[in-house]
């Protein structure tokens, strides 16, 4: 995300909330002991609730509950799931929120089961954003709501992006009305670490941990680039060039490192008083044991090699490259090292870093063997039209004379964005035990006509565009004309 942009009005509000009950940890589990004689040390003891980081890794938990849902079965449409299957006059089986069977015209549906007819339509699951920032910068897009970059220090890797996510923001309802299912909700890019994003499920909710998906993990959003060296060099602080930001990410895992061992020393021996929690550095020493994955903000092969390196230098493994404009100069390493790359096809050229983009990146980075490519907004209206994104990529690909096929490609906003923040186990495939996250379109999905028709989140119906009840509107869309759902529907082919 580009420091300096202005978040504009985002679409539609939340009509409705669901409230789930907040149950918190108990109390750490190590501390401090001694020793008698005649007896083995038995480790520290308890120490007081909150002084302990590894104790409780998610002291602000799911509270998600799913929407109403009932055992449906969608017939006759073209089904792509996400693995690269196609299947014509498919039939798709959601039974307890999960999907309980895919198959062709020959899969029986059960007695009970809601039958939808989708004849001369197309199903997908349900789209995945890896890089957004609602309810950050939401709408209405005004400086007091504007909560995305803490731009205080160039390592803030000690704030959460949930901690700033305001549910109500309209551009929630309006992405779940272009089929999105789940959001990676990012901090900006001003910082070298610029804080913890999370995983949230497109649902109306009275908080943010009423949209967190259950057991996703977080990640830590770290920038390279020109974002971090113009914000803090303009004011004659480091980072102020790009060797300024590679010192800056070296101390900060040096420092990291030093936590963790006197962590694991006092844990082993209860010798001495237990380290002072430092909220930054747990953050980054959760990214060294890998509990924490790592959504790197960078435009240019260069700069992600380099990043590559550090990580091998500390241990520690890089996710995603989000935006990623120079992954298709290394597709190869990329796949080798099993990194991600979440891309736009017609984003480039807003400053330097941004020049040599081509319409096909994410075409050519999804060719080597074991790649991941990913398509992404970083944008309110964008992601309402992930498929329409990727569809331009697909295209251009095919005139560079790559022949990747529709249920390939389908992979970039659904499986492969669920591997890219960690998922994949959940969703982002039409698989037997996997979520209901599935989406109905009017047309092929690779069409600039298509529209989504229905979305289910977890079975449950999320959105509807024949039926007003599932198309809320807000107060907060007032005065934002061509932002609302109407709006939304109408310029559907616009971007």
């Amino acid at each position: 995300m580009k420091m300096s942009r202005l978040r504009g009005a985002s679409l539609g509000v939340l009509a409705c909330a669901m409230v789930g009950a907040l149950g918190l940890s108990a109390c750490a589990t190590t501390g401090t002991s001694s020793s008698t004689a005649g007896t083995e040390n038995k480790g520290p003891e308890p120490l007081a609730t909150g002084l302990d980081y590894a104790a409780n890794r998610d002291p602000y938990p799911s509270t998600y509950q799913p929407l109403p849902r009932q055992n449906s079965a969608i017939v006759g449409a073209t089904v792509f799931t996400g693995t690269g299957q196609k299947i014509e006059n498919g039939v798709v089986l959601m039974a307890d929120g999960k999907v309980q069977a895919v198959g062709g015209a020959d899969l029986a549906v059960p007695a009970g089961y809601t039958v939808i007819d989708a004849r001369g339509r197309w199903v997908t699951p349900g789209v995945i954003d890896v890089h957004s920032h609602l309810g950050v910068y939401p709408s209405p897009g005004v400086q007091g709501m504007s909560d995305g970059n803490e731009a205080t220090n160039p390592n803030t890797a000690q704030v959460w992006a949930e901690h700033s996510v305001w549910p109500q923001d309209p551009g929630f309802n309006t992405a779940r009305a272009g089929g999105v299912t789940t959001l990676h909700i990012l901090p900006g890019s001003a910082n070298l670490f610029g804080g913890r994003g999370v995983t949230l499920r497109n649902i109306p909710a009275m908080s943010v941990q009423g949209m967190k998906l259950p057991d996703a993990p977080y990640s830590l959003k770290m920038a390279c680039g020109e974002n971090p060296s113009r914000v803090y060099g303009s004011r004659n602080q480091s980072p102020a060039t790009g060797m300024g930001n590679v010192a800056g990410y070296r101390a900060a895992f040096i420092a990291a490192r030093d936590y963790k061992a006197k962590w694991d020393k006092w844990r082993d021996t209860g010798k001495g008083d237990p380290p002072t929690r430092n909220l930054q550095l747990e953050t980054l020493a959760d990214v060294l044991d890998g509990k924490i994955l790592v959504e790197n903000h960078c435009y240019r092969a260069d700069e992600m090699i380099v990043m590559l390196d550090i990580a091998k230098e500390f241990g520690y493994h890089v996710t995603t490259f989000h935006h990623a404009i120079e992954a298709y100069k290394i597709a190869p390493l990329l796949a080798r090292e099993h990194v991600c790359a979440a891309m736009w096809s017609g984003w480039w050229g807003f400053k330097m870093e941004g020049l040599d983009a081509v319409e096909s990146n994410a075409a050519l980075v999804d060719a080597p063997e074991g790649s991941c490519a990913v398509i992404h907004s970083d944008d309110p209206q964008l992601t309402q039209r992930l498929n329409q994104e990727a569809a331009a990529t697909l295209a251009a690909g095919r005139a560079a004379g790559l022949n990747i096929p529709e249920e390939r490609a389908v992979a970039w906003f659904t499986l492969n964005a669920a591997k890219a923040i960690g998922i994949a186990d959940q969703t982002g495939s039409l698989e037997a035990g996997k979520r209901a996250d599935v989406v109905i379109w009017s047309a092929d999905p690779f069409s600039v006509y298509a529209r989504a028709d229905q979305v289910f989140v977890d079975g449950g119906k999320a959105f509807d565009r024949f039926d007003p009840a599932y198309q809320p509107t807000s107060d907060f869309e007032l005065g934002q004309p061509g932002y609302g759902l109407q709006a939304a529907t109408v310029n559907e082919g616009a971007r």
